[in-house]
């Protein structure tokens, strides 16, 4: 493991310094965790999507809105180590990248399979931000096991006729395409059958319900299907070969590290709170053990950055982390619980206020990231799926 930067790393890293310092205004940093949280509707949705739409046109003028696709398609064409330390500067000046479904997922799908006319239309969209996508997958009865789907496509004529429901599908609302995975052969094994579609979310048919979680947020939404018309050609790929355009990844940087370094500045706005706020200040003079709390946490967040650092490491010698990724994940995402929980015992019962006019508990910060960490070891494959993966792929384990 190389912790130290090339040359050509470390002139690099110093150009994304100048940018940042140059292009990116400070106050916009202090509302990156609000930006985290309330994203997609609240006190910053439109604010956010603003400063997001000029952000955008500067990051693409340098192929840095998508530094993992190729340069023919507009994007950086940034080598695995650019893009770690591309993703760790802008992580540890919380400045937002362009990101999401149309970038890591439909973009780089739609180059391995797409058309000509598919990838001319749909991916210079994605890039400019006019086209904003979800991820049409998950159904009620089709969650972890994603192959039980039970949405129906039927071919007829130029069009299929889509039927069934979709579920925890984020951002649907605001979204003007999505990627859609459904049944076209109800008699094949169920990882087959499967095909894969680019759905234009006005289609008559398509309806979408918001419904809030316990932030009040309505980023998730119900999707349904209801004689939908999506026209052969949105088809992407063969039919019934979907499963493996869902499952395809492309050698782009998926360290980590911009979570890692979230956490460490996490730790670093904790620790401040307990010096600035008089009631944390005094709950830890009280109690010693918060302080070895705080401790912990600090040396949790610089471990999960080792971690990252390995996962580049390998992918820069071209190796494919496996079960080093189910490690970074599981690692990360019950890190976020303890620190969530960690902040609620500095803020006590000023935990409750939650409100970002409340100065208490960071005006409410500590409580809303209480609550939005209680989905880390749930989304992107929960914990028992990572450890499944980790004993079998990693320790060799039988399967029970």
């Amino acid at each position: 493991m190389e912790f130290r930067d090339n040359a050509t790393e470390a002139g690099f890293r110093a150009t994304v310094r100048e940018f940042l310092k140059a292009e990116f205004p400070p106050e916009q940093a202090r509302r990156a965790t609000e930006w985290g949280l309330f994203n997609t509707a609240g006190r910053y949705g439109q604010e956010f999507a603003d400063f997001m739409k000029a952000w955008n046109v500067k990051l693409n003028a340098r192929g840095w809105g998508a530094p993992h696709w190729p340069k023919e398609y507009g994007g950086g064409g940034l080598s695995v180590q650019e893009q770690f330390v591309l993703n760790e500067e802008f992580a540890w000046a919380r400045a937002p990248r362009s990101g999401g479904i149309g970038h890591g997922w439909a973009g780089p799908t739609i180059m391995v399979y797409g058309t000509d006319e598919q990838k001319s239309d749909l991916l210079p969209k994605i890039l400019s931000g006019e086209h904003r996508w979800c991820q049409l997958f998950s159904e009620p009865g089709a969650g972890s096991d994603l192959a039980s789907l039970q949405t129906r496509a039927v071919r007829d004529g130029d069009d299929y006729v889509v039927n069934g429901q979709k579920i925890w599908t984020s951002g649907a609302h605001m979204s003007e395409m999505g990627i859609l995975v459904a049944r076209t052969d109800p008699d094949a094994p169920k990882h087959r059958g499967i095909s894969y579609f680019l759905v234009d979310m006005k289609t008559p048919g398509v309806t979408c319900r918001p419904f809030p979680n316990m932030l009040n947020n309505n980023s998730f939404n119900e999707v349904f299907f209801e004689n939908a018309r999506i026209p052969a050609k949105n088809r992407l790929g063969e039919e019934n070969r979907g499963w493996y355009l869902a499952t395809t990844t492309l050698d782009f940087e998926r360290s980590g590290i911009a979570t890692s370094v979230s956490h460490q500045l996490i730790v670093k706005d904790l620790v401040q709170f307990a010096k600035d706020d008089a009631r944390a200040r005094a709950r830890v003079a009280a109690n010693p053990g918060l302080r070895l709390e705080l401790a912990e946490r600090a040396v949790e967040a610089n471990v999960e950055a080792l971690i990252c650092y390995r996962i580049i490491s390998m992918q820069s010698r071209g190796e494919i982390p496996n079960k080093e990724s189910s490690i970074a994940k599981l690692y990360s995402s019950e890190l976020d619980v303890r620190l969530s929980v960690t902040g609620m015992h500095l803020a006590g019962m000023d935990g409750q206020f939650w409100d970002h006019d409340d100065p208490r508990a960071m005006n409410g910060r500590i409580p809303r990231f209480y609550l939005a960490s209680t989905t880390s070891p749930i989304g992107g494959g929960t914990s028992e799926i990572q450890r499944n993966i980790i004993a079998t792929r990693g320790l060799a384990l039988p399967r029970g």
